[in-house]
């Protein structure tokens, strides 16, 4: 693995040409740690020649204030990158669940990026994705919603994403993905590109092996560690935008 380096709360992997810029905005809690949450997958990128930058966050309730941090961190990143390689082409986004959710509310509308990768859509509302947070908010008589909600959120992706080349990845065995959802609202605008590609895994497959073994709480056969990440790889490198 290449030498990571971190700017703010990017972690940087540069190889010595790239070929373009992936920027990755992973789930919640496990993107604590993106370089180990996602290492088979950055790894696997970053041989195909990309340099790779991923944002380091802790989740809270107001999505937008982090969209913007985690574009503006980007964009500062780039720049870095930029001054040592010289320019490169526009990035590609690549969202993981809530990661989708922030990379759609980029304060640029998605116009500084030549496209969206959105594996596992997730826009639940804030109960559902805290599971204790109904219970507190009912003993202590208040409420509590992400901001913004999942209802405003498809309305500003109507509103305002103007990023017209979407690579929408659901997998066949994940009961939190919402990428229909997504999917249809995309395709509600005047102009589309959108494409939703559904293959086999489940919501932690994009995830790093070790980790989705003590998350599952079980052990994945050596023979099929990688496939479906390998898969990911592909479709995301052969995506023709």
């Amino acid at each position: 693995m290449n030498t990571i380096r971190r700017i703010s709360d990017v972690f940087c992997h540069w190889p010595s040409s790239p070929i373009g810029l992936i920027e990755i905005i992973g789930g919640s809690y496990i993107s604590i740690k993106p370089e180990i949450a996602y290492k088979k997958l950055i790894s696997g990128l970053f041989h195909r020649n990309y340099a790779i930058h991923s944002w380091s966050y802790i989740p809270n309730f107001d999505h937008q204030i982090q969209a913007n941090q985690a574009w503006k961190q980007f964009r500062m990143s780039r720049k870095i990158l930029e001054r040592r390689v010289g320019l490169i082409p526009k990035t590609l986004r690549l969202g993981h669940s809530l990661g989708c959710k922030l990379h759609l509310l980029a304060p640029d509308g998605g116009r500084n990026s030549k496209g969206l990768v959105a594996i596992s859509f997730n826009n639940f509302k804030a109960n559902k994705s805290i599971p204790m947070l109904y219970k507190l908010s009912e003993s202590l008589n208040f409420q509590t919603e992400f901001s913004p909600s999942p209802f405003e959120t498809l309305n500003l992706i109507n509103d305002y994403y103007e990023q017209i080349n979407n690579l929408i990845i659901s997998f066949k065995n994940d009961n939190l993905d919402q990428s229909n959802i997504l999917f249809r609202s995309l395709k509600e605008r005047a102009s589309d590109n959108s494409e939703l590609i559904k293959i086999d895994g489940n919501h932690l497959t994009p995830v790093s092996v070790g980790i989705r073994e003590n998350l599952l709480g079980s052990t994945i056969k050596s023979s099929s560690k990688y496939k479906n990440i390998d898969l990911l790889i592909n479709l995301i490198t052969h995506w023709k935008v």
